[in-house]
C-alpha cells in the first residue's frame, strides 16, 4: 500500500502563511532543500485543494503551467467541487477527496503528498495521512492560516517521531509517523 505524506513549510509558531498569504519568510536553506529534494523522488503523485492549485499558479506566473510542480514524473490531483475548466498539468477531481485517496493507497505506486492544508484536515480526520513532514522556519507570524485547525474528531492526533535535522539557517526537518 502506498504511502500517503503530508507536510510543507510552516512557520514556529505554526502558520503556513503570513496574514497575508505570503510565504516571503521561507528561507530558501540549500540543505533543507536537499532533504525536499530526497522526499519527492519517493513520490509520483500530489493531491492539492484549488486553492493551493491556483497559489502554485500564481509562483509559476500568471497564466502559466506550474512545471509539473517543478518536479517530473509527479501527477497532480485537484480536488474541488467549485473550479471550473480542467487544471494545467494536472487532473480535475470532483468527488470525496478521501475516497479519492483511499482508492489512490490502494493503486501500485509511489508516495502520495497532500499539498493542501483543507485536504490534510479533510484526510487526518479519517486517518488516511501516514507520515507527517515539516520543514519548520525561524520566524514567528502570529498570523495567517494555522497549520492545525482540526485534525481529528477527537481533536487530538497521536504520531511517532522518526527523526529531524537542523540546518546552519535554523531550519529544522521534522518527521513523523501516525500513531499505530
Amino acid at each position: 500500500m502506498r504511502t500517503v505524506i503530508f507536510g510543507g513549510a510552516n512557520t514556529l509558531d505554526n502558520f503556513i502563511a503570513g496574514p497575508d498569504g505570503g510565504i516571503d519568510w521561507i528561507r530558501h536553506d540549500r540543505d533543507a532543500m536537499a532533504v525536499l529534494g530526497k522526499m519527492w523522488k519517493t513520490m509520483d503523485t500530489i493531491v492539492m485543494g484549488r486553492k493551493t492549485y491556483e497559489a502554485s499558479l500564481k509562483m509559476a506566473g500568471e497564466g502559466e503551467a506550474p512545471p509539473d510542480h517543478a518536479f517530473q514524473g509527479i501527477t497532480t490531483y485537484v480536488l474541488s467541487r467549485t473550479m471550473t475548466g480542467e487544471p494545467k498539468n494536472g487532473t480535475l477531481v470532483r468527488e470525496d477527496g478521501a475516497e479519492f485517496v483511499r482508492r489512490l493507497k490502494q493503486q501500485p505506486g509511489k508516495d502520495i503528498c497532500v499539498g493542501s492544508l483543507s485536504i490534510a484536515s479533510q484526510l487526518s480526520e479519517r486517518g488516511l495521512i501516514d507520515e507527517y513532514r515539516f520543514v519548520v522556519h525561524p520566524v514567528v507570524a502570529g498570523k495567517g492560516p494555522r497549520l492545525f485547525e482540526t485534525v481529528t474528531p477527537q481533536g487530538r492526533l497521536q504520531l511517532d517521531f522518526i527523526g529531524s535535522e537542523a540546518f546552519q539557517s535554523g531550519v529544522i526537518a521534522l518527521h513523523y509517523r501516525k500513531h499505530s
